[in-house]
């Protein structure tokens, strides 16, 4: 069987090194939303079973459709046109991953073909036109939708993007402009997202409302750190508790002005909207810190999850990562998942280049880490802001700079983490992954 990371051979230079991917392929297995689907669902006497949710809905004699938001989508709607058959009447996927790029080879093409669901490839992580026109297409087919109607949904990391429908005069660009200084500013995914669902009709129960009076079952990926569905992709189909007053307040918190042209509305609080929906958080990085902490014992690390949820910036993370490893004893194994942000605030003119918040974190830990020490920080979704999933620091990581005359902290002053591991050669490559539950971290100590 291939590996999930494709450049693991080159990248296992040491023993240290190869259990450090094993156990990344573990986490990247575990989290692969086909199989999860296709273990997970089951029809039995004509009926929709979701092991271990208690979930049992009726198919007899009922028009099923299919809609999935995120980076899950393509994956997910070839898994559900498979087990639904003919029982399946129609679907729309919209995803962010364009098939025809090169790290999408030809046997994932296949594998995620459809005839019944429609695809769709928005833009991520800032939305632009096509977005707005497919979220128009999707809110129009949900609102064609019966009451005998059975709607399968997946909603997964990506969807706050691709949904986006914000009432006039307000576009898509003003909603650029907004989030590139929420993101400049360090603003939380929470906070991100509660003004997300106050700027578009299909965020924050928006698709449930479109829905009404069709029932819903929503299979939800979270990516989001403490997996509150009412933020993963702005929930679209969970019925929000937030108010217009704080999304304004995000703005007022970080001292900006929102563009002229920005037009807050109102998110559905009707209980009718939700009284036929269901929520079910289906696949989280729990499923990979299992796995991940299994295969870690396997090897012979006592493995400890220490955070299932971390934020901040992931240069002070990558620190005290580093720092806890120094206190830990031989044969440690760390796992972390969470969320991290990169603060712009340090630019060096004379250096300019591009990064992701993975490999950032992976460049600060290079400073501190030692010499039977490593720090993998990796994206769930195989694409952390670039083609790299993530990278390596440790030794070797240090032996391929100096080769390379390069220096780690020049580099990160500049935030250009990803041209530094492509200089040096210890990035993560996986291509096109279709699973997407928050970053990922193996920190080990031989």
């Amino acid at each position: 069987m291939g590996h999930s990371i494709q450049n693991f051979d080159a990248l296992a230079e040491s023993e240290q090194r190869r259990d450090a991917l094993a156990i990344a392929e573990a986490g990247y297995e575990a989290i692969n939303i086909g199989n999860a689907l296709r273990r997970k669902l089951k029809i039995e006497n004509a009926a929709l079973q979701i092991d271990g949710h208690g979930v049992s809905i009726n198919l007899q004699n009922r028009k099923v459709f299919f809609v999935g938001i995120g980076k899950c989508a393509f994956v997910a709607a070839q898994a559900i046109e498979q087990l639904l058959g003919e029982r399946l009447t129609a679907g729309i996927a919209f995803d962010v991953s364009d098939l025809s790029r090169s790290d999408v080879d030809n046997n994932c093409r296949h594998l995620i073909s459809t005839s019944r669901i429609e695809k769709i490839v928005g833009t991520h992580p800032l939305p632009n036109e096509v977005n707005v026109q497919a979220t128009e297409h999707i809110l129009q087919f949900l609102s064609e939708r019966t009451e005998e109607d059975l709607i399968i949904m997946l909603i997964s990391g990506g969807g706050s993007t691709l949904i986006c429908a914000p009432e006039a005069p307000m576009t898509y660009q003003d909603e650029v402009t907004l989030f590139k200084e929420l993101t400049a500013k360090g603003a939380t995914i929470q906070e991100m997202n509660t003004v997300r669902k106050h700027t578009s009709r299909a965020r924050g129960g928006g698709l449930a409302r479109a829905a009404f009076p069709a029932e819903v079952i929503s299979l939800i990926v979270s990516d989001v750190p403490g997996n509150d569905i009412a933020y993963i992709s702005s929930g679209p189909t969970v019925r929000d508790a937030s108010t217009i007053a704080e999304a304004e307040t995000v703005f007022a918190r970080y001292d900006i002005t929102p563009p002229a042209n920005t037009v807050f509305t109102e998110t559905p609080k009707e209980e009718k909207f939700f009284e036929r929906v269901t929520n079910v958080l289906f696949l989280t990085n729990q499923d990979a810190l299992a796995a991940m902490q299994g295969e870690a014992t396997r090897l012979g690390y006592t493995a400890e999850v220490v955070d299932d949820h971390f934020s901040g910036e992931a240069r002070t993370i990558g620190h005290s990562i580093v720092e806890k490893l120094h206190a830990a004893p031989s044969k440690t194994a760390l796992l972390y998942a969470g969320e991290s942000t990169v603060m712009m605030d340090t630019p060096c003119p004379s250096i300019s280049g591009t990064g992701g918040r993975n490999q950032e974190m992976a460049l600060a830990a290079l400073e501190d880490v030692r010499g039977d020490e490593l720090v993998l920080p990796f994206a769930s979704d195989g694409h952390d802001n670039t083609d790299h999933a993530g990278a390596i620091a440790d030794a070797v990581t240090i032996a391929h700079a100096r080769a390379r005359d390069i220096s780690s902290v020049e580099y990160l002053a500049a935030h250009r983490s990803y041209d530094f591991f492509k200089t040096t050669g210890d990035a993560l490559q996986t291509g096109y992954t279709g699973s997407n539950v928050s970053d990922l971290i193996v920190a080990l100590k031989l």
